[in-house]
């Protein structure tokens, strides 16, 4: 019998599109940019929180987006607190290098919750997809492709280090870092069948158009891989 693991793994593997948000967007509630991220094509939506909250304050933000996910099918992961996954309905977690180990994580979130992981480094990548059981993440984002306020003090890895995921990687990944509509055609030739975007939806006059538009620069690259 197929498992809510099994079914995560599976939307995991077909997802191309993955939109990032703060719980309250420029102050306000998330749920119009989490629609039209939805609406245009996002398969996933991540509640990412830097500045500190305190676990009911997250649990009350997660409601926007676990609704949203489940209205559009689409799978909904928290970010960095794998203690709360279930709080939150959670379909997963992702952690940065320096926050815990997959393992340490997949414990806290449970066994049926995806584990995702950055990367930023050929190292990096080739360590996670060596990776065996549970310190295995179940998928990585690699970069950032360009330097971005969203990931202060963190300098681009430019477009090589995706042609070396492309190349190398074993797990699904997904690009990261100063995508955008304009740019996203190149991540695509370098290699990357999906990408992990924040400012390109979020501050979009039009998010839905804007994630329309990533959408069809992922759709237009050849074939479908990892």
């Amino acid at each position: 019998m197929a498992t809510d693991r099994d079914r995560r793994l599976r939307m995991l593997e077909a997802a191309r599109l993955y939109f990032v948000c703060e719980g309250l967007p420029g102050g306000r509630d998330p749920g119009p940019v989490l629609e039209a991220a939805l609406r245009g094509g996002a398969d996933i939506v991540q509640l990412r929180e830097k500045a500190p909250r305190c676990a009911e304050e997250l649990v009350s933000l997660a409601d926007s987006f676990r609704h949203a996910a489940a209205e559009h099918g689409a799978l909904f992961i928290l970010n960095d607190r794998p203690d709360l996954v279930a709080a939150c309905g959670a379909d997963g977690v992702h952690v940065g290098q320096q926050d815990m180990a997959v393992a340490e994580a997949r414990e806290l979130a449970g066994p049926e919750a995806l584990i995702g992981l950055s990367t930023h480094s050929p190292e990096q990548v080739e360590a996670a997809s060596a990776a065996a059981h549970d310190h295995r993440p179940d998928q990585i984002s690699v970069g950032p492709v360009w330097a971005t306020p969203t990931k202060q003090g963190r300098p681009g890895t430019g477009l090589g280090l995706i042609e070396y995921a492309a190349r190398e990687a074993t797990i699904p990944w997904f690009a990261i870092g100063g995508i955008s509509p304009q740019n996203a055609s190149s991540v695509v030739a370098a290699g990357a069948q999906r990408i992990v975007v924040v400012r390109a939806i979020r501050d979009a006059d039009d998010p839905e158009a804007a994630a329309r538009s990533l959408r069809e620069s992922l759709e237009a690259g050849a074939g479908v891989g990892r």
